[in-house]
């Protein structure tokens, strides 16, 4: 009767289920991050505040990765298997995906879209949900969901820097609501949000221990590290800003002088070369301004009816500053006619002519210049999103019904600055006839004339977009009763058209400029048809079953999912769950006319057979050397398969005490990779530099630097993933002294295998690996995040602690270190990572009913990242580390309420 009285039981939809519930809790273990927690968190960002997931790991996206494929973007990578292997929905349905995809490879969402404010809650799914929602859940779904019924209006202001009076950022924010469904019969809310962040340099840290230094050499380190140029070595040079020229009889670099006009690098290169490192002029954050946009309408119908409509739309545009360009660059573009391998080294093909009045050898002779005249590349990134939603959901015929259509899309504005034409760089400086010959380098580059520069010197632009149509239909009812309760089903379908258009960079397709072609093309339409089952056979038990099928093109598949939870006692259940998932291959992968040329740290095994310098004139540089890997599209792709195991508890012991416990296992199959770097770099199809080894007098054919590798993407490897969630929140009464709250989140990887098609095995976890899909941010065993949260009266005070287990430098499992000292000794000490640990505190007052301050301090303790030797996210830091990179950092806003 008391049951009665409250009225009907509210019946909610989960993420991963389509069917309706009155507990929350099911078979498969779901994260609910709530408005509040977000508040608490004192993240400006949602992608901020999920990359702080401890289930978020390597092939995460952060702000601070403008380098990337896919700068200017934000994502997650649940259990580390790439953003690709994460599905991200805004309420319930898919997004475009970003418009170009991660390393060329890899479609994925732009967390960087979605509007703050509007978040009402956020669901992580941590098992597979191919089952319900189709392609791309093997790892998990997080389902971000926003307002439906707000009314009012709330404007927010707030304004950050860190402790060193830089890095400044702000955001405003209006929303704004009216129509109270219940009474009124409507909703509209409309929510707008204006942000900006201001750059930050890695020099801007120079005082900041080794933090955004390339010269490491104050922590034992050598001069010639990742992020070094101009050195010399016996028959190469790294690009000087002097320039360096080779000396016909030694064939050694010679450098030219004037070192000290460009470099501020003191301890300068013994050799003989203008040592200079990338920190002087290369970004640690982007610039950052944009916009997002949401307005949803809401009515009631008749006839249990209610029709809804969402609209969205964020701009983002982001700049970061990398390093001038060189003229010994090699790039790589589809082969034609003229460039049968599809390769051009300009370190070989431009050559300073006999007759240029800075060549003192009388004959025409290779050089090494960096172009510090032209001046460093800005890489801006200008990205448009939309989405737009139309729906109709109720109660027919006994049926809970959603029906609706989706049209989004996403367009990407590339735009790199002081790019080089290569052809004119080649005859300015080798071609006496040519009218712009002679192009004079290092301190007499102020003889050129502007003439030279105007044609010499380029913006390299592309025009990229995604498009996402889709229409679906789901349903579910209570068919009858069984013991334990209703047996519910749940039917649908889905048509979904998606498509990509990602050109390369304006002179990219021949070679003709400074950089590599990275392109891809397709589309795809996809129809589904899904069903699924819960079954309450007893008071006690539940058992749930799922299966979708998909047809696409080529290939069809069919993913089934079966869940079993037992409830003992009303404190205490025991769950566990089985999925199958997929993930199709998209354009960038399958498309015969797609094409990426990336980069990666690796060991040579040519130049450093196990992890030691060959002899002949190999160097401690090939045993961790920088190489570009091109990928190429392959039409006979077929989609990668998963399985996933979940077996876990929840159990609430006391009073105010929630716990969940919950081990996963994931094997992709399949999978969708490029050779494997170090399997391509042993291929006699890698390029190489001309610098053979020489033993005993004698040079030892195709054994010089490498530069360049080439594979095309197959279905090879299989990855498999385990481990263990904790979840625990306790809750405390204090009193008089208010309430309190304290949560942990703890995910440790025991074992994360990936084994090659050749039976190589890698075991990546506790490591720095895995670096081929990933910014080698690598693998840790354990993430842990503390919070502990006090309320009293209009005062709330939340600490949040944020753990990241040391790792192993090395590329994976019982490998030789990946990083030496000078003294050739394992760096960093002992050849690990060491572990980091941050607490961030937020703190929110309400002054009046209306209105409410707050701040926060990030990483409150000021503490440093650890150096890292290998990353290339960081420049000597682990990307996902940069809150030690940029300090203590302070934010203070207010919130009024009208």
């Amino acid at each position: 009767m008391a049951q009665d009285a409250q009225g009907p039981i509210q019946r909610v939809e989960i993420t991963g289920s389509s069917i309706k519930r009155a507990t929350t809790e099911t078979a498969s273990p779901v994260q609910v991050v709530s408005r509040d927690d977000l508040a608490k968190s004192g993240k400006g960002t949602v992608a901020e505040y999920l990359q702080t997931l401890t289930s978020d790991g390597a092939g995460s996206l952060p702000t601070g990765f403008g380098n990337g494929f896919a700068a200017g973007s934000t994502a997650i990578s649940l259990r580390g298997l790439g953003a690709t292997s994460t599905l991200v929905l805004l309420n319930g349905r898919r997004m475009a995906p970003f418009a170009r995809a991660d390393d060329g490879q890899k479609s994925f969402t732009d967390l960087s879209t979605v509007p703050m404010e509007a978040v009402e809650r956020i669901e992580i799914l941590k098992d597979g949900a191919s089952s319900t929602y189709g392609a791309d859940a093997i790892a998990g779904v997080v389902n971000i969901i926003l307002r439906k019924d707000f009314v009012g209006t709330v404007f927010k202001a707030e304004a950050g820097e860190s402790r060193y009076h830089d890095a400044g950022n702000g955001k405003a924010a209006l929303t704004w609501g009216k129509g109270r469904l219940d009474e009124d019969g409507y909703n509209v809310m409309v929510n707008a949000e204006f942000y900006g962040n201001q750059s930050l340099l890695n020099k801007d840290r120079a005082d900041r221990a080794w933090i955004g230094h390339g010269d490491i050499r104050p922590w034992g380190y050598a001069a010639n590290t990742q992020f070094a140029a101009g050195y010399i070595t016996p028959g190469a040079s790294s690009p000087t800003p002097t320039g360096a020229l080779r000396d016909p009889k030694t064939g050694n670099y010679v450098s030219l002088p004037g070192c000290s006009q460009f470099s501020v690098t003191t301890a300068q290169d013994p050799a003989g070369g203008c040592l200079w490192y990338q920190d002087q002029f290369r970004s640690m954050q982007p610039k950052i301004g944009g916009m997002n946009f949401y307005t949803r309408f809401t009515k009631n119908l008749s006839g249990d009816l209610q029709f809804y409509a969402e609209a969205g739309y964020s701009k983002r545009d982001t700049e970061f500053t990398l390093i001038p360009a060189s003229t010994s660059s090699t790039v790589a573009f589809p082969p034609n006619a003229a460039s049968p391998t599809g390769v051009i080294t300009y370190g070989t093909a431009i050559t300073m002519s006999p007759l240029h009045p800075q060549n003192p050898y009388g004959s025409a002779v290779r050089l090494r210049y960096s172009m510090f005249d032209v001046g460093p590349s800005t890489r801006s990134a200008d990205n448009e999103f939309k989405r737009f939603v139309v729906g109709v959901k109720g109660t027919m015929a006994g049926w809970d019904f959603d029906t609706g259509l989706v049209h989004s899309q996403s367009a990407l504005d590339l735009n790199y600055s002081n790019m080089i034409n290569m052809k004119v760089l080649q005859a300015a400086l080798g071609d006496p006839k040519s009218q712009y010959f002679p192009y004079y380098i290092g301190t007499q580059a102020s003889k050129n004339p502007a003439s030279l520069y105007a044609a010499m010197v380029t913006n390299a632009t592309s025009h990229s977009t995604t498009q996402l149509d889709v229409a679906d239909f789901k349903a579910s009812r209570e068919l009858m009763q069984l013991p334990g309760g209703a047996l519910g089903l749940a039917a649908g379908a889905e048509y979904r058209h998606q498509s990509l258009h990602n050109p390369s960079l304006s002179g990219t397709s021949d070679g003709s400029i400074n950089s590599s072609y990275v392109a891809a093309e397709g589309s795809q339409n996809v129809s589904a048809v899904f069903f699924e089952v819960a079954a309450p056979i007893i008071k006690s038990v539940e058992l749930n079953a799922a299966v979708r099928y998909d047809k696409y093109k080529d290939f069809s598949s069919t993913t089934p999912k079966f869940g079993a939870k037992w409830t003992p006692l009303k404190t205490f259940a025991l769950r566990t769950t089985y999925t199958e998932g997929f993930r199709a291959p998209g354009p960038a992968e399958f498309s015969p006319s797609s094409q990426s040329t990336g980069s990666s740290s690796v060991r040579d095994p040519i130049r450093c057979p196990g992890g030691v310098p060959a002899a002949g004139g190999a160097t401690q540089v090939d045993c961790a050397t920088s190489i570009g890997a091109v990928k190429v599209g392959n039409p006979n792709l077929q989609p990668e398969k998963s399985k996933g195991y979940t077996l876990g508890m929840v159990w609430d012991p006391f009073d105010g005490t929630a716990l969940s416990l919950d081990a996963f296992k994931i094997k992709r199959s399949n999978e969708i990779n490029p050779l494997s770097y170090v399997e391509a770099a042993a291929l006699p199809t890698a390029i190489r530099n001309d610098n053979n080894l020489v033993v005993n007098g004698v040079a030892i054919p195709n054994t010089g630097t490498l530069l360049l590798s080439k594979a095309p993407y197959q279905n090879s490897s299989f990855t498999e993933v385990k481990g263990i969630d904790l979840d625990v929140k306790q809750r405390f009464r204090l009193g008089d002294y208010g309430r309190a709250t304290v949560g942990l989140t703890w995910t440790h990887v025991a074992s994360w295998v990936r084994v090659e098609k050749n039976g190589t095995r890698y075991q990546y976890a506790g490591t720095h690996g895995n670096c081929d899909t990933s910014d080698c941010a690598g693998t840790p065993k354990d993430k842990i995040s503390t919070t502990v949260s006090w309320d009293r009266q209009n005062l709330n005070v939340t600490a949040t602690a944020n753990y990241r287990a040391d790792m192993q430098n090395v590329y994976f499992a019982g490998d030789k270190c990946a990083s030496t000292f000078a003294n050739g000794s394992p760096a960093p000490g002992n050849c690990r990572l060491a572990s980091f640990t941050t607490i961030d505190l937020s703190a929110r007052y309400q002054v009046t009913p209306q209105l409410q301050v707050y701040g926060s301090i990030s990483n409150l303790f000021d503490k440093i990242a650890p150096l890292d030797p290998l990353t290339y996210g960081g420049m000597s830091y682990n990307p996902m580390d940069a809150s030690g990179a940029i300090g203590r950092f302070f934010k203070a806003g207010v919130r009024y309420q009208f």
